[in-house]
């Protein structure tokens, strides 16, 4: 029943989303055929992956409605393995935010703010909003990659402005939540092995990833409740460690409306998906079938943009996007799903950023 309330709590939420939750928009981005063709030649370590679009018994899924029984499979068999929830949410209420620090740049207030993101445990984040308000405004969460600086790094205080989406984006007119990964105790210190260690501790039969998924799910149902968001309009984007979490973020939460990971490692022998503060050793036990591009399909029908540059994500990530197509043409002739691979590395390169910009203003 505690697993049941706790998923149905941000279902309840997205009530009705699954069939209206692509925001209706004139125009797609002008290079979406592109991102939806396979390369000209796969590599050879790309992987065979398992039908998504066959039910129980061997049948063929032709339909949204006959799709359903077996996304709700897909759902419950990835909510069993990430075990069990460090604590249960009401996304009706959620933690109040305590600022700690406050400055204005370039139109922008940039508040670090605390918040208990479980009963007892306090932790940080930074959020931006632009000056300057009228209406209500798109909010996205945005998860910073695998650095010291942790929250300092979207809210542009960090080495790597390229990074800095929460800054940008605020400076764009959205209002932008950039919670802290558990693995870092502080603002500037990871301690991934040692909080990982303390947390499967304290919750038995959990894995990393369920502890990164209900973070995150706690930071939507802030950003959704904060005055000038529009709680329809809500995205997610991150790089590195910040694309896995979007990845989880978006397969199981519906009131995410468009999404960008990047070169996360959407396969899960593509990058440490097998480290503890992910989903630890299990996945590299003989007979471990399963792969991400389920997850991929529980996304469908909502926007969602893969980015690799050949290191964590690229052309061998081909299948993934193969395997969910016909999940997202289910829902009809729009399909705002693909790969998009700039070939330079584990990095967000100026044309990236740029893609990444042209995917939220589209569909958020």
């Amino acid at each position: 029943m505690q697993r049941r309330e706790f998923f149905g709590a941000t279902a309840a939420v997205a009530a009705a989303c699954l069939t209206s939750n692509v925001r209706a928009a004139e125009k797609d981005v002008p290079w979406l055929k592109e991102i939806q063709q396979r390369p000209e030649k796969l590599p050879t370590n790309a992987p065979t992956l398992s039908d998504l679009l066959v039910d129980a018994a061997g049948k063929r899924i032709e339909t949204v409605e006959a799709w359903k029984p077996r996304r709700a499979e897909i759902l419950a068999w990835w909510t069993k393995f990430l075990g069990k929830m460090p604590a249960e949410r009401n996304p009706a209420k959620p933690p109040a935010l305590k600022v700690l620090e406050e400055d204005k740049i370039d139109g922008v207030i940039r508040q670090r703010v605390e918040y208990e993101v479980e009963p007892g445990l306090k932790t940080e984040a930074y959020l931006c909003r632009p000056e300057k308000l009228t209406g209500q405004a798109p909010g996205v969460v945005c998860f910073h990659s695998t650095v010291d600086h942790s929250i300092r790094q979207p809210a542009g205080l960090g080495p790597d402005p390229q990074k800095a989406f929460g800054l940008k984006f605020a400076k764009q007119g959205r209002i932008v939540l950039s919670p802290r990964c558990f693995a870092w105790p502080t603002n500037d210190k990871l301690q991934a092995k040692e909080e990982t260690a303390k947390y499967l501790a304290r919750v038995p039969n959990s894995l990393g990833m369920a502890k990164m998924l209900y973070d995150s799910l706690v930071a939507v149902d802030i950003l959704a409740q904060l005055d000038g968001v529009d709680p329809q309009r809500l995205g997610a984007v991150g790089h590195s460690l910040g694309a896995k979490e979007v990845l989880y973020l978006a397969a199981f939460d519906e009131r995410i409306k468009a999404t960008v990971s990047s070169e996360g490692g959407i396969g899960v022998r593509f990058s440490n998906w097998n480290a503890p503060w992910y989903l630890g050793p299990a996945i590299d036990e003989p007979g471990f079938a399963r792969d991400q591009h389920e997850l991929l399909a529980l996304c469908a029908p909502r926007p969602f943009l893969l980015i690799g540059g050949e290191s964590a994500d690229g052309d061998r990530g081909w299948p993934f996007i193969a395997a969910a197509l016909p999940v997202y043409r289910l829902y009809g002739p729009r399909v705002t799903f693909g790969q998009w691979n700039h070939r330079q590395g584990h990095a967000v390169p100026p044309i990236a950023e740029e893609r990444i910009e042209e995917w939220f203003a589209i569909y958020l």
